[in-house]
Protein backbone atom coordinates (compact mmCIF):
# COMPACT_ATOMS: atom_id res chain seq x y z
CA UNK A 1 0.00 0.00 0.00
CA UNK A 2 1.81 3.51 -1.07
CA UNK A 3 2.79 5.85 1.68
CA UNK A 4 -0.30 8.24 2.48
CA UNK A 5 2.03 9.91 5.29
CA UNK A 6 4.78 11.19 2.87
CA UNK A 7 6.20 14.85 3.01
CA UNK A 8 4.01 16.93 0.57
CA UNK A 9 7.13 18.86 -0.52
CA UNK A 10 10.37 18.13 -2.19
CA UNK A 11 13.90 17.78 -0.46
CA UNK A 12 13.78 21.87 -2.26
CA UNK A 13 10.86 22.79 -0.73
CA UNK A 14 8.63 22.63 -3.77
CA UNK A 15 5.26 21.02 -4.08
CA UNK A 16 6.15 20.69 -8.06
CA UNK A 17 9.03 19.90 -9.83
CA UNK A 18 9.90 18.71 -13.72
CA UNK A 19 12.92 18.36 -15.19
CA UNK A 20 13.32 18.05 -18.86
CA UNK A 21 9.77 16.29 -19.04
CA UNK A 22 7.94 15.20 -21.86
CA UNK A 23 4.14 14.78 -22.23
CA UNK A 24 3.20 12.89 -25.02
CA UNK A 25 0.46 10.53 -25.46
CA UNK A 26 1.06 7.50 -27.51
CA UNK A 27 3.46 8.78 -29.76
CA UNK A 28 2.09 12.17 -30.34
CA UNK A 29 4.48 15.10 -28.33
CA UNK A 30 2.85 17.32 -26.69
CA UNK A 31 5.50 19.63 -24.56
CA UNK A 32 8.85 18.51 -24.07
CA UNK A 33 11.59 19.85 -22.50
CA UNK A 34 9.07 21.04 -19.21
CA UNK A 35 11.66 22.16 -16.60
CA UNK A 36 9.16 23.46 -13.73
CA UNK A 37 9.47 24.56 -9.98
CA UNK A 38 5.80 25.16 -8.04
CA UNK A 39 5.87 26.34 -4.16
CA UNK A 40 3.48 26.22 -1.92
CA UNK A 41 1.11 29.00 -1.69
CA UNK A 42 1.69 30.26 -5.08
CA UNK A 43 -1.15 30.70 -7.10
CA UNK A 44 0.00 29.85 -11.17
CA UNK A 45 -2.00 30.75 -14.27
CA UNK A 46 -1.16 28.37 -17.40
CA UNK A 47 -2.31 29.84 -20.66
CA UNK A 48 -2.51 28.99 -24.60
CA UNK A 49 -4.50 28.32 -27.13
CA UNK A 50 -6.64 25.23 -27.34
CA UNK A 51 -4.59 22.16 -28.05
CA UNK A 52 -1.34 23.51 -26.70
CA UNK A 53 -0.89 21.58 -24.15
CA UNK A 54 -2.83 23.33 -20.95
CA UNK A 55 -5.03 20.51 -20.00
CA UNK A 56 -2.10 17.48 -20.45
CA UNK A 57 -0.20 18.95 -18.51
CA UNK A 58 -2.39 19.45 -15.77
CA UNK A 59 -3.25 15.39 -16.19
CA UNK A 60 0.40 14.37 -16.39
CA UNK A 61 0.53 16.28 -13.04
CA UNK A 62 -2.93 13.96 -11.30
CA UNK A 63 -1.44 10.86 -12.87
CA UNK A 64 -4.00 10.88 -15.97
CA UNK A 65 -1.21 11.01 -18.38
CA UNK A 66 1.71 8.74 -17.63
CA UNK A 67 5.06 10.48 -17.45
CA UNK A 68 8.46 8.16 -19.18
CA UNK A 69 10.54 10.60 -19.68
CA UNK A 70 12.22 13.36 -17.76
CA UNK A 71 11.88 13.59 -13.96
CA UNK A 72 8.22 15.07 -12.03
CA UNK A 73 7.68 15.23 -8.22
CA UNK A 74 4.20 16.00 -7.35
CA UNK A 75 3.70 15.98 -3.88
CA UNK A 76 5.99 13.54 -2.52
CA UNK A 77 5.21 11.19 -5.22
CA UNK A 78 7.92 10.34 -8.52
CA UNK A 79 6.11 10.29 -11.73
CA UNK A 80 7.83 8.26 -13.78
CA UNK A 81 7.56 5.23 -10.61
CA UNK A 82 3.96 5.92 -9.80
CA UNK A 83 2.13 2.86 -10.02
CA UNK A 84 -1.64 2.48 -10.32
CA UNK A 85 -2.45 1.92 -6.65
CA UNK A 86 -0.49 5.04 -5.60
CA UNK A 87 -2.82 7.67 -7.98
CA UNK A 88 -5.65 7.57 -5.77
CA UNK A 89 -3.36 8.37 -2.84
CA UNK A 90 -2.02 11.78 -5.13
CA UNK A 91 -5.30 13.05 -5.86
CA UNK A 92 -6.12 12.67 -1.93
CA UNK A 93 -3.65 15.24 -2.03
CA UNK A 94 -5.07 17.08 -4.71
CA UNK A 95 -8.34 18.78 -5.56
CA UNK A 96 -9.65 19.28 -9.47
CA UNK A 97 -11.87 21.72 -11.01
CA UNK A 98 -13.34 21.01 -14.31
CA UNK A 99 -14.60 23.09 -16.70
CA UNK A 100 -17.94 21.17 -17.22
CA UNK A 101 -18.37 20.70 -13.02
CA UNK A 102 -18.97 17.04 -13.21
CA UNK A 103 -21.32 16.96 -10.33
CA UNK A 104 -23.75 13.58 -10.19
CA UNK A 105 -27.30 14.61 -11.35
CA UNK A 106 -28.85 11.98 -9.89
CA UNK A 107 -28.21 13.43 -6.46
CA UNK A 108 -28.31 16.76 -4.95
CA UNK A 109 -25.53 18.85 -3.65
CA UNK A 110 -25.00 17.17 -0.04
CA UNK A 111 -24.82 13.84 -1.20
CA UNK A 112 -21.86 14.50 -4.51
CA UNK A 113 -19.89 15.23 -1.34
CA UNK A 114 -21.24 12.79 0.86
CA UNK A 115 -19.84 10.45 -2.27
CA UNK A 116 -16.68 11.69 -2.27
CA UNK A 117 -15.93 11.63 1.28
CA UNK A 118 -17.29 7.90 1.38
CA UNK A 119 -15.68 6.74 -1.59
CA UNK A 120 -11.84 8.13 0.00
CA UNK A 121 -12.66 6.47 3.30
CA UNK A 122 -14.58 8.75 5.34
CA UNK A 123 -16.94 6.53 7.95
CA UNK A 124 -18.01 8.82 10.61
CA UNK A 125 -21.00 10.30 9.98
CA UNK A 126 -21.10 12.86 12.59
CA UNK A 127 -17.58 13.83 11.24
CA UNK A 128 -18.85 13.47 7.28
CA UNK A 129 -21.88 16.34 7.75
CA UNK A 130 -19.70 19.03 9.99
CA UNK A 131 -16.84 18.48 6.81
CA UNK A 132 -19.53 19.14 4.24
CA UNK A 133 -20.75 22.02 5.98
CA UNK A 134 -17.59 23.64 6.27
CA UNK A 135 -16.49 23.47 2.75
CA UNK A 136 -19.79 24.47 1.87
CA UNK A 137 -19.85 27.48 3.90
CA UNK A 138 -16.44 28.39 2.85
CA UNK A 139 -17.51 28.76 -0.77
CA UNK A 140 -20.68 30.77 0.19
CA UNK A 141 -23.26 27.51 -0.80
CA UNK A 142 -24.03 25.95 2.97
CA UNK A 143 -27.87 26.63 2.50
CA UNK A 144 -27.81 24.97 -0.83
CA UNK A 145 -27.26 21.52 0.29
CA UNK A 146 -30.46 20.11 -0.89
CA UNK A 147 -30.61 21.35 -4.18
CA UNK A 148 -30.22 19.08 -7.09
CA UNK A 149 -27.96 20.24 -10.12
CA UNK A 150 -30.01 21.38 -12.38
CA UNK A 151 -31.30 23.66 -9.75
CA UNK A 152 -28.19 25.43 -9.45
CA UNK A 153 -26.77 28.15 -11.73
CA UNK A 154 -23.41 27.62 -13.46
CA UNK A 155 -21.42 29.59 -11.26
CA UNK A 156 -23.55 28.07 -8.04
CA UNK A 157 -22.43 24.34 -9.14
CA UNK A 158 -18.53 25.78 -9.77
CA UNK A 159 -18.61 27.00 -6.05
CA UNK A 160 -19.67 22.90 -5.68
CA UNK A 161 -17.06 21.75 -7.52
CA UNK A 162 -14.57 23.89 -5.49
CA UNK A 163 -16.17 22.82 -2.37
CA UNK A 164 -15.56 19.07 -3.59
CA UNK A 165 -12.28 19.82 -4.53
CA UNK A 166 -11.33 20.68 -0.68
CA UNK A 167 -12.90 17.74 0.66
CA UNK A 168 -9.81 15.90 1.63
CA UNK A 169 -7.76 19.57 2.72
CA UNK A 170 -5.61 19.28 -0.17
CA UNK A 171 -2.19 20.72 -0.66
CA UNK A 172 -2.71 21.61 -4.40
CA UNK A 173 -5.92 22.76 -6.61
CA UNK A 174 -5.79 22.04 -10.35
CA UNK A 175 -8.62 23.80 -12.34
CA UNK A 176 -8.98 23.42 -15.73
CA UNK A 177 -10.75 26.44 -17.29
CA UNK A 178 -12.90 26.61 -14.40
CA UNK A 179 -14.60 30.07 -15.72
CA UNK A 180 -15.13 28.83 -19.20
CA UNK A 181 -18.55 28.47 -19.28
CA UNK A 182 -19.27 31.12 -17.14
CA UNK A 183 -20.44 35.31 -17.35
CA UNK A 184 -17.59 37.59 -16.54
CA UNK A 185 -19.39 38.86 -13.62
CA UNK A 186 -19.23 35.10 -12.16
CA UNK A 187 -16.12 34.23 -13.35
CA UNK A 188 -14.83 37.35 -10.92
CA UNK A 189 -16.28 36.06 -7.97
CA UNK A 190 -15.06 32.27 -8.53
CA UNK A 191 -11.59 34.33 -9.51
CA UNK A 192 -12.08 36.25 -6.03
CA UNK A 193 -12.93 32.79 -4.46
CA UNK A 194 -9.67 30.54 -5.68
CA UNK A 195 -7.51 33.51 -4.52
CA UNK A 196 -9.09 33.39 -1.44
CA UNK A 197 -8.18 29.82 -0.70
CA UNK A 198 -4.59 30.15 -2.04
CA UNK A 199 -4.40 33.18 0.20
CA UNK A 200 -6.14 32.28 3.40
CA UNK A 201 -5.43 28.49 3.61
CA UNK A 202 -1.74 28.41 2.24
CA UNK A 203 -3.18 26.01 -1.01
CA UNK A 204 -0.98 26.10 -4.11
CA UNK A 205 -3.37 26.82 -6.97
CA UNK A 206 -2.49 25.88 -10.88
CA UNK A 207 -5.30 27.35 -12.78
CA UNK A 208 -5.49 26.94 -17.19
CA UNK A 209 -7.24 29.66 -18.77
CA UNK A 210 -7.14 31.62 -22.13
CA UNK A 211 -8.95 34.67 -20.41
CA UNK A 212 -6.59 37.23 -20.36
CA UNK A 213 -9.01 39.50 -18.89
CA UNK A 214 -9.15 37.47 -15.83
CA UNK A 215 -5.65 37.69 -15.07
CA UNK A 216 -5.10 41.35 -15.54
CA UNK A 217 -8.13 41.41 -12.51
CA UNK A 218 -6.32 38.93 -10.17
CA UNK A 219 -2.31 39.09 -11.33
CA UNK A 220 -0.36 35.85 -10.50
CA UNK A 221 2.46 33.54 -11.42
CA UNK A 222 1.72 32.95 -15.38
CA UNK A 223 3.14 29.79 -17.75
CA UNK A 224 2.54 29.42 -21.52
CA UNK A 225 2.32 26.69 -23.21
CA UNK A 226 3.06 27.31 -27.28
CA UNK A 227 5.03 25.54 -29.93
CA UNK A 228 5.63 22.69 -27.65
CA UNK A 229 7.07 24.46 -24.60
CA UNK A 230 6.40 25.61 -21.37
CA UNK A 231 7.61 29.08 -20.28
CA UNK A 232 6.85 31.79 -18.09
CA UNK A 233 6.02 35.24 -19.32
CA UNK A 234 5.19 38.47 -17.97
CA UNK A 235 1.32 40.03 -18.34
CA UNK A 236 3.00 42.66 -20.14
CA UNK A 237 4.09 39.85 -22.75
CA UNK A 238 1.29 38.55 -23.37
CA UNK A 239 -1.05 38.86 -26.78
CA UNK A 240 -4.21 37.88 -25.69
CA UNK A 241 -5.65 38.06 -29.33
CA UNK A 242 -3.30 34.68 -30.10
CA UNK A 243 -4.72 32.54 -27.43
CA UNK A 244 -7.98 32.54 -29.14
CA UNK A 245 -9.12 30.41 -31.75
Amino acid sequence: MADKNRSVVSSNGNVIEMVDVLVRQAEHIILRDVNLDVRPGEFIYMIGRVGSGKSSLLKTIYGEIPLFEGDGFVLGYELKRLKSRDIPFLRRKMGIVFQDFQLLSDRNVYDNLLFVLKATGWKHYKEIDHHIRNVLSEVDMVHKGYKMPHQLSGGEQQRIGIARALLNEPDLILADEPTGNLDPDTSDELMELLHNICNNNDKTVIMATHNYNLIKKFPGRTLKCENTRLFETRQEEIDFDRLID
